[in-house]
């Protein structure tokens, strides 16, 4: 055997549906999403609140586009409880594709506080159509149909226990110096103490995938946990160019506030699950799927982000521990402040770690381990883009920005990132169960010559 040449190439294939012919403009997907994140923007929607009208309005265009494309599975059969109507417009009266970017728009509108600003994006996305000489028959049957599904997602979104949030004692926090307390500057009441009582989508309950035990708090310098804060403080006092691009990149912080004497001044920004929905626009785009596969692509990580979030809040309010500003300054420096302002709700395990992971996990199922993008969907706050050459790669990042940005301890980093892993592994594995296949297929062939 004198050499062995392995040739390597990466097919990226339309899996489902349709051929791979360039989308119309007014079908791409990422901009239709964008228009949702700019009012959760707006409405400083929190993080886990986010994720589940992604979920929502995601599920509702899926449907859609898997009655159109019998290759598509049928979500009902592990989304829990969940049953779709079944569309009763012929096929060849509406256009599908047309009536899932719709029923995007459509279901923002009608879940989202302030979701009435969608309603001109959809006079807009009509006044294209119209200007792409769609018919006005075709138009008018396609969001009809579009109105119709988002009316069942709303009809399931409504018995998901989020409607009874609000009539729950409010959140008190616990008295004890190893607990978490409201942090400066804006001393904010805790986000979702009750996200656990969110009905998941594929995970079995909140509680399947809690973590390892977080290190047991301790005041003495020699103990584990005051290591961990030392830690902390002492990154911050030389971080690097790169760190603090980094820190910043994945801040996603939609509660920072900042003050100058008796005035205080909100700066908005994307939120975690939203930066992951628009990493999903930009690789669906690099890679050319065509529209059947974006919307599931987008889907998937919609579901997950969903059941990441109910995970790791379950998570939070049950270790309820101390953030590593509010220890620092009780214990090592009074007047020291994180390069991030703290979010407002406990500290064990660190959310970034977990969503990031889990969808790392699913966008590598669907395309591959090595896909290679730029993420620059911190443009629109004046960051500059990152370039990455993994999923995995990108949500390690997301997790160890934490700690340079002074928000986390070590040990929630950590744990988090293997909670987020099962996490991902299990929606990766009902996701496989069902028949869904990667979008992406890698071929190696080897050439021996004798």
């Amino acid at each position: 055997m004198k050499t062995i040449i392995v040739l390597t190439l990466l097919l990226y294939t339309s899996t489902y549906g349709q051929s791979k012919r360039p989308l119309e403009p007014y079908l791409q997907v990422q901009p239709i999403i964008f228009s949702l994140s700019a009012v959760m923007i707006h409405d400083v929607v929190n993080p886990p609140a986010a994720s589940r009208f992604y979920s929502y309005a995601l599920l509702g265009a899926y449907e859609i586009v898997a009655q159109n494309d019998t290759s598509l599975p049928r979500l009902s059969a592990i989304i829990k409880s969940y049953t779709a109507i079944n569309i009763k417009v012929p096929a060849a009266k509406y256009n599908y594709r047309i009536a899932a970017v719709y029923c995007i728009l459509e279901t923002g509108k009608r879940m989202l506080p302030s979701g009435y600003m969608l309603q001109a994006e959809e006079e807009k996305f009509i006044q294209t159509l119209k200007r792409n000489k769609i018919s006005l028959s075709i138009i008018d049957s396609s969001i009809a149909v579009a109105v119709q599904m988002a009316e069942n997602i709303l009809t399931y979104a409504q018995t998901d226990g989020y409607g009874k949030l609000s009539a729950k004692l409010r959140y008190t926090p616990s008295k004890g110096d190893q607990y978490w307390y409201p942090t400066p500057p804006a001393y904010i009441e805790a986000v979702e103490p009750n996200w656990k009582t969110i009905r998941p989508m594929l995970i079995d309950s909140c509680n399947q995938f809690t973590p390892v035990p977080a290190v047991a708090f301790c005041k003495d310098s020699a103990s584990t946990f005051y290591k961990m804060a030392a830690e902390v403080y002492d990154i911050s006092k030389k971080l690097t160019p790169l760190q603090l691009h980094i820190a910043s990149f994945w801040d996603c912080n939609p509660f920072v506030v900042n003050t100058s004497g008796h005035m205080a001044i909100g700066y908005k920004k994307i939120s975690p699950g939203g930066h992951w929905m628009n990493i999903t626009g930009i690789v669906g785009l690099k890679a050319g799927l065509d529209f059947n596969s974006v919307i599931l692509l987008h889907t998937m990580i919609s579901i997950t982000l969903m059941d990441a979030f109910i995970s790791c809040w379950d998570e939070k309010y049950r270790s309820n521990r101390i953030r590593p500003q509010t220890f620092i300054n009780k214990y090592i420096d009074l007047k020291w402040q994180p390069l991030l302002q703290t979010p407002p709700f406990p500290e064990y395990t660190s959310g970034h770690s977990v969503l990031s992971t889990a969808a790392a996990e699913v966008l590598t199922y669907f395309m591959g381990d090595g896909f290679t993008y730029t993420d620059n969907s911190e443009d629109f706050f004046d960051i500059k883009p990152r370039s990455f050459t993994s999923f995995r790669q990108a949500a390690a990042e997301a997790a160890a920005s934490r700690i340079y940005g002074g928000i986390h301890f070590r040990d929630a980093i950590e744990n988090g990132v293997a909670q987020g892993l099962a996490i991902g592994d299990y929606e990766v594995k009902k996701i496989k169960a069902l028949g869904f296949k990667p979008l992406i297929v890698s071929t190696a062939k080897r050439i021996a010559k004798k």
